[in-house]
């Protein structure tokens, strides 16, 4: 399988009852980001997705992730199907959600489903997100790569050692546009707390050596290490040890200083730091 060709800094985009991100998708699409990623929390229907690939003209779109518990195999073969038809290689589908008992082989299923459909969702057009080992390795062996969320540098290296040279690697950053430690931080803090809480976040930040104590109280020293804070030129060297370690693209969610604002002008800011 060849590797996935994604440009280094994506971006999230938070879906509006307004439909303003679909402007807001216009606006990062002319500022020269490789890919807009919509998070699964925010696809209860997948219209999202084709809504702001309709929106934009060329730039990839990628889920993050299309939630196996909420949407069948068969809602992602639709989805697949209608975009393939009008705007064809611009979807990246990203699957995962399937937290609980025996993951893996409820993963496994629903890639044979999707292999067998007619036509199929094939592995070069699919990612998994993928933490823990078995699963970056699924993601290896029957997808075009993995997406990772809330993880170091470090264990982006060791991801990009049980991928191999072949299969692509995104990992999620969040990004918090501010110099004072206390400001950033707590920008931060209420959004990283509440993954630590959840699936399979809380056993693989034991694996990369935080303590039950950094996750029961989302410590300044987990926040330290798992986003991306300072100005644009500190944020910019924190996303390139993660390009260095072997990521292929790093994807910004960008925190703004006012709770619900959209962080129009940092997202200018940091395409003007990060994209030549």
């Amino acid at each position: 399988m060849t590797r996935l060709n994604l440009g280094p800094i994506g971006l999230t985009l938070d879906v509006r009852a307004d439909g303003g991100h679909l402007d807001d998708a216009v606006m990062l699409e002319k500022l020269g980001y490789s890919a807009i990623w919509i998070a699964g929390g925010q696809l209860k229907t997948l219209d999202p997705l084709r809504d702001v690939i309709r929106a934009t003209e060329t730039i990839p779109v990628g889920s993050a992730i299309i939630p196996a518990r909420v949407h069948g195999p068969g809602d992602v073969v639709e989805l697949r199907r209608d975009v393939e038809a009008t705007d064809p290689g611009r979807l990246i589908t990203g699957l995962g959600g399937v937290h609980g008992e025996r993951p893996l082989r409820t993963m496994n299923d629903y890639l044979d489903t999707l292999d067998a459909a007619d036509p199929p969702v094939p592995a070069d057009a699919r990612m998994l997100s993928a933490l823990g080992p078995r699963m970056m390795e699924l993601s290896r062996d029957r997808a075009s790569g993995a997406i990772a969320l809330l993880v170091t540098p470090e264990f982006t290296a060791q991801a990009r050692q049980t991928l191999g040279d072949e299969a692509a690697l995104v990992v999620m950053e969040y990004v918090v546009l501010e110099s004072d430690p206390a400001r950033a931080r707590d920008a931060a803090r209420e959004p990283i707390g509440f993954l630590t809480q959840v699936g399979g976040y809380p056993q693989n930040l034991r694996r990369m050596g935080f303590s039950d104590e950094d996750i029961a109280e989302t410590s300044d020293h987990l926040l330290d290490n798992v986003v991306a804070w300072g100005d644009a030129d500190a944020v910019a060297a924190r996303l390139k040890r993660h390009l260095d370690a072997g990521a292929d693209q790093v994807v910004l969610s960008v925190q703004p200083a006012t709770p619900d604002a959209v962080p129009h002008e940092q997202w200018r800011t940091l395409a003007g730091a990060l994209i030549g």
